[in-house]
Protein backbone atom coordinates (compact mmCIF):
# COMPACT_ATOMS: atom_id res chain seq x y z
CA UNK A 1 0.00 0.00 0.00
CA UNK A 2 3.06 2.25 0.18
CA UNK A 3 2.85 2.37 -3.63
CA UNK A 4 -0.59 3.97 -3.22
CA UNK A 5 0.86 6.79 -1.09
CA UNK A 6 3.73 7.26 -3.56
CA UNK A 7 1.29 7.58 -6.47
CA UNK A 8 -0.41 10.48 -4.68
CA UNK A 9 2.91 12.15 -3.97
CA UNK A 10 3.90 11.88 -7.63
CA UNK A 11 0.46 12.91 -8.92
CA UNK A 12 0.00 9.56 -10.67
CA UNK A 13 -3.71 9.42 -9.91
CA UNK A 14 -5.27 8.47 -13.23
CA UNK A 15 -8.28 7.01 -11.42
CA UNK A 16 -9.27 10.43 -10.03
CA UNK A 17 -12.07 12.26 -11.84
CA UNK A 18 -12.92 15.93 -11.44
CA UNK A 19 -16.54 15.39 -12.48
CA UNK A 20 -19.16 13.74 -10.31
CA UNK A 21 -19.67 10.16 -11.42
CA UNK A 22 -22.81 9.96 -13.54
CA UNK A 23 -23.69 6.54 -12.09
CA UNK A 24 -23.84 7.99 -8.59
CA UNK A 25 -26.32 10.60 -9.82
CA UNK A 26 -28.31 8.05 -11.83
CA UNK A 27 -28.58 5.34 -9.19
CA UNK A 28 -28.30 7.11 -5.83
CA UNK A 29 -32.01 6.41 -5.18
CA UNK A 30 -31.23 2.71 -4.77
CA UNK A 31 -29.57 3.60 -1.47
CA UNK A 32 -32.94 4.78 -0.12
CA UNK A 33 -31.39 7.68 1.77
CA UNK A 34 -33.13 10.36 3.79
CA UNK A 35 -31.80 13.87 4.34
CA UNK A 36 -29.13 13.81 7.02
CA UNK A 37 -28.22 10.13 6.51
CA UNK A 38 -24.54 9.17 6.50
CA UNK A 39 -22.74 7.58 3.54
CA UNK A 40 -19.46 5.69 3.93
CA UNK A 41 -16.92 6.06 1.10
CA UNK A 42 -14.03 3.55 1.34
CA UNK A 43 -10.65 4.45 -0.22
CA UNK A 44 -12.17 7.86 -0.90
CA UNK A 45 -9.12 9.76 -2.19
CA UNK A 46 -10.21 13.34 -2.86
CA UNK A 47 -13.29 12.31 -4.83
CA UNK A 48 -15.69 15.06 -5.82
CA UNK A 49 -18.44 12.49 -5.37
CA UNK A 50 -18.17 13.19 -1.64
CA UNK A 51 -18.89 16.85 -2.30
CA UNK A 52 -21.94 15.83 -4.33
CA UNK A 53 -23.22 13.71 -1.43
CA UNK A 54 -22.79 16.65 0.94
CA UNK A 55 -24.63 18.96 -1.44
CA UNK A 56 -27.57 16.51 -1.50
CA UNK A 57 -27.93 16.93 2.25
CA UNK A 58 -26.10 13.79 3.37
CA UNK A 59 -23.19 13.33 5.76
CA UNK A 60 -20.02 11.54 4.70
CA UNK A 61 -17.52 9.26 6.41
CA UNK A 62 -14.50 8.26 4.35
CA UNK A 63 -11.26 6.38 4.82
CA UNK A 64 -8.09 7.00 2.83
CA UNK A 65 -4.47 5.96 3.26
CA UNK A 66 -2.98 9.12 1.76
CA UNK A 67 -2.85 12.20 3.98
CA UNK A 68 -2.13 14.28 0.88
CA UNK A 69 -5.36 13.16 -0.81
CA UNK A 70 -7.48 14.10 2.20
CA UNK A 71 -5.89 17.51 2.61
CA UNK A 72 -6.28 18.21 -1.10
CA UNK A 73 -9.99 17.39 -0.84
CA UNK A 74 -10.52 19.99 1.86
CA UNK A 75 -8.21 22.61 0.36
CA UNK A 76 -9.44 22.33 -3.23
CA UNK A 77 -13.05 22.61 -2.09
CA UNK A 78 -12.37 25.46 0.34
CA UNK A 79 -13.63 23.47 3.32
CA UNK A 80 -12.21 23.99 6.79
CA UNK A 81 -11.26 21.06 8.99
CA UNK A 82 -9.70 20.02 12.26
CA UNK A 83 -7.36 17.07 12.86
CA UNK A 84 -7.42 14.69 15.80
CA UNK A 85 -5.05 11.80 16.36
CA UNK A 86 -6.33 8.43 17.54
CA UNK A 87 -4.41 5.22 18.04
CA UNK A 88 -4.79 4.09 14.42
CA UNK A 89 -6.00 7.15 12.48
CA UNK A 90 -5.58 10.82 11.88
CA UNK A 91 -9.17 12.03 11.87
CA UNK A 92 -10.03 15.00 9.64
CA UNK A 93 -13.32 16.59 10.68
CA UNK A 94 -15.18 19.13 8.56
CA UNK A 95 -18.80 20.21 8.32
CA UNK A 96 -20.84 16.99 7.95
CA UNK A 97 -17.76 15.04 6.84
CA UNK A 98 -15.24 12.87 8.68
CA UNK A 99 -12.27 11.40 6.83
CA UNK A 100 -10.10 8.79 8.53
CA UNK A 101 -6.49 8.79 7.34
CA UNK A 102 -5.19 5.25 7.76
CA UNK A 103 -5.75 1.61 6.92
CA UNK A 104 -9.27 0.61 5.86
CA UNK A 105 -8.76 -2.75 7.54
CA UNK A 106 -8.28 -1.00 10.90
CA UNK A 107 -11.80 0.48 10.82
CA UNK A 108 -14.16 -0.84 13.47
CA UNK A 109 -17.94 -1.16 13.44
CA UNK A 110 -18.20 1.36 16.29
CA UNK A 111 -16.84 4.04 13.95
CA UNK A 112 -19.61 3.45 11.37
CA UNK A 113 -22.70 3.04 13.55
CA UNK A 114 -24.39 6.06 11.92
CA UNK A 115 -23.76 4.83 8.36
CA UNK A 116 -26.88 4.08 6.29
CA UNK A 117 -25.19 3.39 2.95
CA UNK A 118 -21.85 2.73 1.26
CA UNK A 119 -20.62 4.15 -2.04
CA UNK A 120 -17.76 2.28 -3.71
CA UNK A 121 -16.67 3.73 -7.03
CA UNK A 122 -12.99 2.83 -7.00
CA UNK A 123 -12.19 0.83 -3.86
CA UNK A 124 -12.87 -2.79 -4.80
CA UNK A 125 -11.30 -2.42 -8.26
CA UNK A 126 -8.19 -0.82 -6.73
CA UNK A 127 -7.37 -4.00 -4.82
CA UNK A 128 -5.55 -7.11 -5.95
CA UNK A 129 -7.53 -10.35 -6.04
CA UNK A 130 -6.15 -11.53 -2.69
CA UNK A 131 -7.30 -8.34 -0.97
CA UNK A 132 -10.76 -8.13 -2.53
CA UNK A 133 -12.12 -11.06 -0.50
CA UNK A 134 -10.65 -9.54 2.66
CA UNK A 135 -12.16 -6.16 1.72
CA UNK A 136 -15.68 -7.57 1.27
CA UNK A 137 -15.51 -9.60 4.48
CA UNK A 138 -14.32 -6.60 6.48
CA UNK A 139 -17.01 -4.38 4.97
CA UNK A 140 -19.64 -6.88 6.07
CA UNK A 141 -18.23 -6.85 9.60
CA UNK A 142 -18.23 -3.06 10.04
CA UNK A 143 -21.54 -1.94 8.50
CA UNK A 144 -24.95 -2.39 10.05
CA UNK A 145 -27.65 -4.79 8.89
CA UNK A 146 -29.97 -3.13 6.34
CA UNK A 147 -27.13 -0.96 5.02
CA UNK A 148 -27.09 -0.59 1.22
CA UNK A 149 -24.07 -0.43 -1.08
CA UNK A 150 -23.79 1.21 -4.49
CA UNK A 151 -20.89 -0.58 -6.18
CA UNK A 152 -19.23 0.34 -9.48
CA UNK A 153 -16.89 -2.16 -11.17
CA UNK A 154 -14.88 -2.68 -14.34
CA UNK A 155 -14.39 -5.91 -16.22
CA UNK A 156 -11.93 -6.43 -19.06
CA UNK A 157 -9.41 -9.08 -20.21
CA UNK A 158 -6.90 -8.81 -17.36
CA UNK A 159 -4.33 -10.68 -19.47
CA UNK A 160 -4.27 -7.78 -21.96
CA UNK A 161 -3.40 -5.02 -19.49
CA UNK A 162 -2.37 -4.88 -15.85
CA UNK A 163 -4.24 -3.01 -13.13
CA UNK A 164 -5.09 -1.04 -11.17
CA UNK A 165 -7.95 -0.64 -11.71
CA UNK A 166 -8.33 -4.41 -11.73
CA UNK A 167 -10.93 -6.43 -13.59
CA UNK A 168 -13.84 -7.60 -11.45
CA UNK A 169 -16.59 -9.55 -13.21
CA UNK A 170 -20.16 -10.31 -12.17
CA UNK A 171 -19.32 -13.80 -10.94
CA UNK A 172 -16.70 -12.42 -8.58
CA UNK A 173 -19.08 -9.78 -7.22
CA UNK A 174 -21.65 -12.50 -6.56
CA UNK A 175 -19.03 -14.63 -4.82
CA UNK A 176 -17.54 -11.83 -2.73
CA UNK A 177 -20.94 -10.75 -1.43
CA UNK A 178 -22.67 -14.13 -1.36
CA UNK A 179 -22.89 -14.23 2.43
CA UNK A 180 -25.25 -11.75 4.04
CA UNK A 181 -25.99 -9.57 1.00
CA UNK A 182 -28.70 -9.40 -1.61
CA UNK A 183 -27.16 -8.30 -4.91
CA UNK A 184 -28.92 -6.59 -7.82
CA UNK A 185 -27.14 -5.70 -11.06
CA UNK A 186 -28.46 -2.32 -12.18
CA UNK A 187 -26.49 -1.83 -15.38
CA UNK A 188 -23.65 -3.27 -17.45
CA UNK A 189 -22.32 -2.02 -20.79
CA UNK A 190 -19.18 -1.98 -22.94
CA UNK A 191 -17.56 1.48 -22.80
CA UNK A 192 -14.24 0.83 -24.52
CA UNK A 193 -14.64 3.85 -26.83
CA UNK A 194 -14.43 6.18 -23.80
CA UNK A 195 -11.32 4.56 -22.34
CA UNK A 196 -8.30 5.70 -24.42
CA UNK A 197 -5.79 3.95 -22.13
CA UNK A 198 -7.47 0.60 -22.79
CA UNK A 199 -7.91 1.33 -26.49
CA UNK A 200 -4.20 2.09 -26.87
CA UNK A 201 -3.40 -1.19 -25.15
CA UNK A 202 -5.56 -3.09 -27.62
CA UNK A 203 -7.99 -4.30 -24.97
CA UNK A 204 -10.98 -6.09 -26.52
CA UNK A 205 -13.63 -4.59 -24.24
CA UNK A 206 -14.22 -2.87 -20.93
CA UNK A 207 -17.52 -3.51 -19.24
CA UNK A 208 -18.71 -1.03 -16.64
CA UNK A 209 -21.20 -2.43 -14.18
CA UNK A 210 -23.27 -0.95 -11.37
CA UNK A 211 -24.67 -3.00 -8.51
CA UNK A 212 -26.89 -2.30 -5.53
CA UNK A 213 -26.24 -4.58 -2.57
CA UNK A 214 -28.29 -4.84 0.60
CA UNK A 215 -26.85 -6.26 3.83
CA UNK A 216 -29.53 -8.57 5.15
CA UNK A 217 -27.35 -10.39 7.64
CA UNK A 218 -28.71 -13.73 6.51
Amino acid sequence: MTDWIQRWKEGKIGWHREQVNTKLIEFIDCLQLKSGDTVFVPLCGKSGDMLYLLEQGFKVIGVELSQLAIEQFFDENNRTYTINQTEKFQVYQGENITLYCGDYFSLEASMLTLVSAVYDRAALVALTVDLREKYAAHLYSIISTDCRLLLLTLNYPQSQISGPPFAVNEAEVASLFSQGFECQKLQCFNDIENEPKFLRAGVDFIEKATYCLHKTGE
